[in-house]
C-alpha cells in the first residue's frame, strides 16, 4: 500500500467514526453530471506530410455519466469529510479505424482501446477524498482536480482527467491564499487505469515520475489587483516557477482585465542526461532533435469588456532550447499558458505568438444563456531538427495559426433549466515538417441534476 492510499485509509476510518455528527449530512451535496460528447477530426492532408500509423479521421461519439458527491464537516475543532467521484463513459458510436488509438497511446480520442486497437463499450473509475478542516486550512487526501498555472486537469472529452494524491489549502492570512501538494498518479480522461506522470517528447511507456509536487499562492494586493507564485516539479523531468499578475481595471463604460504570466523550466534528475527523459524541442545534433528542458515563457492577455462584448489581444514568446514542459502522458492534457487552445498549445521552441479575441453575451439583447466566441492565434519563428542523421535543423522559422469557433447555449429557466448545447470548431494549418493539418469539431449536449 503506498503512502498517499495508507493516508485515505486512515482519514476515512477517523472520519466515519464521526459521520452521524451534525454538518456532515447537513452540508452534503450530490450531483449527477449527464455530457453527451461527439468529436470528429480531420487530419487529411497532402501525401508528403503524412505521419506513419496516423488515422486520417478520428470520430467517435458517447454518453458520460459524472456523479459526485461532497460531503459537509463534522463537528469539532478538526472537521472531518469525504468526497466520491464516480464516472461512467458509455459508447455510442467509434467506426472501425476512427478512434485515434496508434500503438504508442494509452487509448483513442475518447475511449480507451483494446489489444486489437477498437474503442472498448465503456469505461468506469471511482475516486474518493478524504478531507479534513480546521479555521481556514483544508487539507484533502485520494483523488485530486487540481487547477493553478503549474497543474491543470483536462476536462476536454467525455470524462474529466482526475489525479492522485494530496493537497493543502490555506486562507488564514486575509487576501492571501496558498496551496500546497504532490500528486503521484493521473488517470486520463479516457482511461480507467492509474498512470504515471511524464512529459511531451519523453518515452511515457518508460521513461515517467510518480512525483509532481507544488506549492504557491495569490495574493490580493488590492480588491482589483492579484499576483501570484508558483512551483512545480516533476521528479527526473523539470523544475518550474510561475509569476502571475491580473489587474482589473474600470475603464469608461467597461473593464480592462490584464493578464501577465512569466514561467521559467529548467531540468531536473534524469531528464539532464537520460534520452528516454528528453525534452523535444530545437537541439541540432541531438537524437531526434530532443534534450534537456530549458524554456522561458512570456505572456500578455488584454481583455477589455463592455456591454457583452470582449474584446482581446495577446502575445507569448517561448524562449529556450525546449518546447513549453507540462505535465503530459500523451493522452489529453491541459497547461497554464494564455496559449492553450482547442488542438494546440502554442508552445514550441523559440516560438511567438499573437492573437486576437472576441465574444459575446447575447443576454444583452435578451437572450440570457447563448454564447459566441472567437480566438485566432498565430505563432511563428518555429525551428524543428530532423530525426534521422545528423539531427540538423530542418524547418527554419517556421509557423502554425488556429482558429476556434465556439457556439454556447444553456437554457435559463422552467423544467429543462441547466441543459446545455455547444458547438466548438478549430482550423489548425501549419508549415512545420512532419506534421499534418487539422479540423475539428465537438457537439456537446450537458446537463446537470442535484441530487441532494
Amino acid at each position: 500500500m503506498n503512502k498517499s492510499t495508507l493516508a485515505l485509509a486512515v482519514a476515512v476510518g477517523v472520519m466515519a467514526q464521526q459521520a452521524g455528527a451534525a454538518g456532515f449530512i447537513e452540508d452534503s451535496k450530490a450531483t449527477l453530471g449527464l455530457r453527451n460528447f461527439y468529436i470528429n477530426t480531420d487530419n487529411r492532408d497532402s501525401a508528403a506530410k503524412t505521419a506513419s500509423g496516423v488515422q486520417s479521421k478520428n470520430e467517435e461519439w458517447g454518453q458520460g455519466f459524472d456523479l459526485r458527491f461532497i460531503s459537509g464537516y463534522t463537528q469539532g475543532t478538526v472537521g472531518f469529510g469525504i468526497d466520491a467521484i464516480g464516472l461512467l463513459g458509455v459508447k455510442l458510436d467509434s467506426g472501425g479505424g476512427t478512434n485515434g488509438a496508434t500503438s504508442t497511446s494509452y487509448g483513442g480520442t475518447v475511449f480507451p482501446s483494446k489489444s486489437n486497437g477498437e474503442a472498448v463499450d465503456n469505461f468506469s473509475s471511482l475516486g474518493l477524498t478524504a478531507k479534513a478542516k480546521i479555521s481556514q486550512t483544508e487539507l484533502k487526501l485520494g483523488t485530486l482536480q487540481p487547477k493553478n498555472p503549474v497543474i491543470v486537469t483536462n476536462d476536454g472529452r467525455l470524462l474529466p482527467q482526475t489525479w492522485q494524491g494530496g493537497q493543502i489549502t490555506s486562507g488564514e492570512i486575509k487576501d492571501l491564499t496558498l496551496v500546497g501538494g504532490q500528486v503521484e498518479h493521473v488517470k486520463g480522461r479516457n482511461s480507467s487505469n492509474e498512470e504515471q506522470l511524464s512529459i511531451g517528447g519523453a518515452n511515457a511507456r518508460v521513461a515517467n515520475s510518480n512525483k509532481f509536487i507544488y506549492a504557491g499562492g495569490d495574493y490580493k494586493i488590492t480588491k482589483d489587483l492579484t499576483a501570484q507564485y508558483y512551483y512545480g516539479n516533476l521528479e527526473d523531468f523539470y523544475k518550474q516557477h510561475f509569476l502571475g499578475l491580473v489587474h482589473n481595471w474600470a475603464i469608461g463604460p467597461g473593464v480592462l482585465k490584464s493578464d501577465l504570466r512569466y514561467f521559467n523550466s529548467s531540468d531536473d534528475g534524469a531528464n539532464s542526461n537520460t534520452p528516454a527523459y528528453y525534452s523535444n524541442g530545437n537541439y541540432t545534433g541531438q537524437a531526434s532533435g530532443k534534450g534537456k528542458v530549458d524554456n522561458n515563457l512570456y505572456s500578455g492577455l488584454f481583455l477589455y469588456t463592455v456591454a457583452g462584448h470582449t474584446f482581446g489581444g495577446g502575445y507569448q514568446v517561448s524562449n529556450g532550447s525546449s518546447d513549453f514542459p507540462w505535465l503530459n502522458q500523451g493522452d489529453g492534457s491541459s497547461n497554464g499558458t494564455i496559449t492553450d487552445m482547442q488542438i494546440q498549445k502554442f508552445g514550441r521552441a523559440g516560438e511567438r505568438t499573437w492573437q486576437a479575441r472576441y465574444s459575446y453575451d447575447f443576454a444583452k439583447v435578451g437572450l440570457p444563456g447563448l454564447t459566441a466566441g472567437m480566438v485566432y492565434l498565430r505563432g511563428d519563428n518555429i525551428d524543428t531538427v530532423s530525426g534521422t542523421r545528423p539531427f540538423a535543423e530542418n524547418g527554419n522559422g517556421r509557423s502554425e495559426w488556429e482558429r476556434d469557433l465556439t457556439i454556447g447555449y444553456v437554457i435559463p429557466e422552467g423544467p429543462a433549466k441547466n441543459l446545455g448545447f455547444m458547438w466548438k470548431n478549430a482550423t489548425w494549418r501549419n508549415d512545420i515538417p512532419g506534421q499534418r493539418d487539422q479540423d475539428e469539431n465537438r457537439l456537446i449536449v450537458s446537463y446537470s441534476i442535484p441530487l441532494l
